[in-house]
This record gives structure tokens, sequence and C-alpha cells, in this order.
């Protein structure tokens, strides 16, 4: 289990509204294997060209933000259910914080494990290119210390924690199986024999 931390780094905001699945993972990748490389699908087509070159103005492209660990997004963030957009997200060790998305997507997210904060009204005019934040998903506290802004959201919900922190569905299956698994032979146990 990853534990929930104070987040702080540069964050990649991506001001477009309406951002959809297949911006996040082009519908002609769904089918590739989840496996090492599968983020390099990630915004494919806003990050490359036609002939594979970065596009050197794509925010993620640029030197600053290689290491970026948040996108900070504006409305309608992820509108489609697929999830393979925020498997890649997930698989680069990105947090999302965005000012609404589509409630299906949203559950998408989650599933996958994505740390994720949503209803941030205003996120995109308080965060800029270069900007170091710090994001504490537990409170919802957010604080621009290049700007020196500090806003309150609405935090990951609790009852969301662990699914996240065990990696989504996947884990939080993993270890229900184990658990059930490892009391039925303690049960197994304390059955007398004949």
């Amino acid at each position: 289990m990853v534990p929930f931390t104070v987040v702080e780094a540069p964050a990649a905001p991506m001001r477009a509204d309406n951002i959809d699945t297949d911006q996040i993972i082009p519908a002609r990748f769904l089918r590739k294997p989840r496996k090492e490389g599968y983020q390099n699908y990630l915004f494919h087509d806003d990050r490359f060209g036609a002939d594979g070159a970065e596009k050197p103005d794509f925010v993620l492209n640029s030197r600053a933000y290689r290491g970026a660990q948040i996108i900070v997004a504006g409305k309608n963030f992820g509108m489609s259910p697929k999830m393979n957009g925020f498997v890649a997200m997930h698989a680069l060790g990105l947090g999302l914080l965005c000012e609404s998305m589509p409630f299906l997507a949203y559950r998408a997210a989650v599933g996958v494990g994505l740390r994720i904060m949503s209803n941030c009204q205003g996120i995109t005019s308080i965060c800029e290119t270069g900007d170091d934040v710090e994001i504490d998903y537990r409170t919802g506290l957010f604080i621009n210390h290049t700007r020196n802004i500090e806003r309150q959201f609405p935090p990951i919900p609790e009852t969301l924690r662990e699914l996240i922190e065990l990696g989504g569905n996947t884990g939080w299956l993993k270890r229900w199986w184990a658990t059930r698994n490892s009391a039925g032979a303690a049960a197994d146990d304390t059955v007398p024999s004949s």
C-alpha cells in the first residue's frame, strides 16, 4: 500500500476544457497491452508529430516538466469512462487536479488508483507554467509556492483513499482475496476432525 503523502512538485498545467479520453490516449492504442512503455501513449497526438518527434510546445515535453507529478486541468477532464488514459497517468506517477470531470471518468480514475482531486474551481487561474505547487490529497490543501497562493479544495473522500492507496480495484481485490484465503485457511484449522 502506498500511503497518501503531500506532493510538492512542478505542475503541468493543461488549460483546455473538455479534454476527452481520446486525447488522453488515442483510440488506436486502446488494444495495446498495459505493460512497460504504455505511458508513452499518454497525450500521444498532442505530444508527438506525425514523424514521431516530440512537439516542443506540449507541456509534458518541456524540460521543466519531465518530472512533473501533477497535471492541472480545466473543466470536464476525461469526458468518457475509458480508463486507459488514467492507467498511463498512474504509470507515470502523475496525480490530477481539475476543475471538474464527469462521474464515470472520476470512477475510472479512482478504479486505477490515480490520485485525483476534482471540483478544484479556479485551479487553472492560479497555476502557471513553471510554478512549484504542493498538494495534500488528504486535506485538499493546495499551495502555489511560486505565487504565494493557498487554497482549500475538496480532498479525496476518506472512503476512497484506501482503494487509491492499494492501486485501485486490482490492488483492493488482491488484498481482499489474500485476506479471504488466509481467513478461510484459519477457519479450516479450527474445524475438528472426525
